[in-house]
């Protein structure tokens, strides 16, 4: 890091709880800056996604297996997001595969509330963001699930279904903000990322394309089967180089998918 990241940087980190000193003119603060503006959304949050996928659109090979598809520069990156935000969210897919941390081990910066949704409460607590230890963690799952107030350390957040699948995440949105946890980055995987999205709850979208042909794997997003272009989102961009990956800083502003019209899937 040279004296101007690491200037820039640490202008931004100031900001994470308070409004800090003005930003300097640099990459990284064009990039993150927009984390502080004023929310727009009625829930007051800013709610961030993120993926990081390969040439052909995948996240993870067929098995699960996704570490590590971006390379240092975007590892970096994601853990500079966790230090800005106030929570991070996994789904239980992410957990189960990767049992990541989601701790800032790479960046100066205090780790988030740590957010797992478990729709259907299936995780064990034998993972590490269960474990003693770390950062505090919640773990959302349907209201009608049977178990107690807590799973391992993490506090259980009971939140309704949606109709189709997953949780109704406006109601997640509400809860994290009751608790003044309205910096919100979505880490993953897929499907949590495609739910945000399905149900308009993205205010913008960090996107890494790293230069690996899979051939194979999980898509990166899970949405309704689009019958023409039009039934997608097409969003306004910027685009970064983080090492040798592409970083795609798109602009969703809440928008939702038109074939997400309905319930999101």
């Amino acid at each position: 890091m040279d004296d101007s990241e690491a200037a820039a940087w640490a202008a931004l980190s100031a900001r994470r709880d308070g409004a800090g000193a003005a930003l300097p003119a640099h990459p990284l603060t064009s990039l993150f800056a927009r984390l502080f503006e004023p929310p727009t959304a009625p829930d007051g949050c800013i709610v961030i996604g993120r993926l990081a996928q390969t040439l052909d659109g995948r996240i993870a090979a067929r098995n699960g297996q996704s570490q590590w598809i971006g390379g240092p520069g975007d590892m970096l990156h994601t853990h500079r997001l966790r230090a800005l935000c106030h929570a991070v969210v996994v789904g239980a897919g992410t957990v189960k595969h990767d049992d990541p941390q989601l701790t800032t081990r790479l960046v100066e910066g205090p780790s988030p509330l740590r957010v797992v949704i478990d729709t259907e409460r299936r995780l064990g607590t034998e993972y590490r963001v269960f474990a003693p230890g770390g950062p505090p963690t919640l773990l959302a799952c349907a209201e009608d699930r049977p178990g107690g107030p807590t799973h391992g350390v993490a506090e259980v957040l009971s939140l309704p279904r949606c109709e189709m699948a997953g949780l109704r995440l406006p109601a997640l949105l509400a809860a994290l903000a009751a608790r003044g946890i309205t910096r919100i980055f979505v880490e993953g995987g897929g499907i949590t990322v495609s739910r945000f999205l399905a149900q308009g709850l993205l205010d913008r979208l960090h996107l890494t394309v790293a230069p690996i042909i899979l051939g194979s794997g999980k898509p990166a997003f899970a949405l309704p089967e689009a019958q023409c272009i039009d039934d997608g989102i097409r969003a306004g961009w910027e685009v970064h180089r983080v090492g040798d990956d592409l970083l795609c800083d798109l602009a969703l502003n809440r928008a939702r998918p038109r074939i997400c019209d309905g319930d999101a899937p």
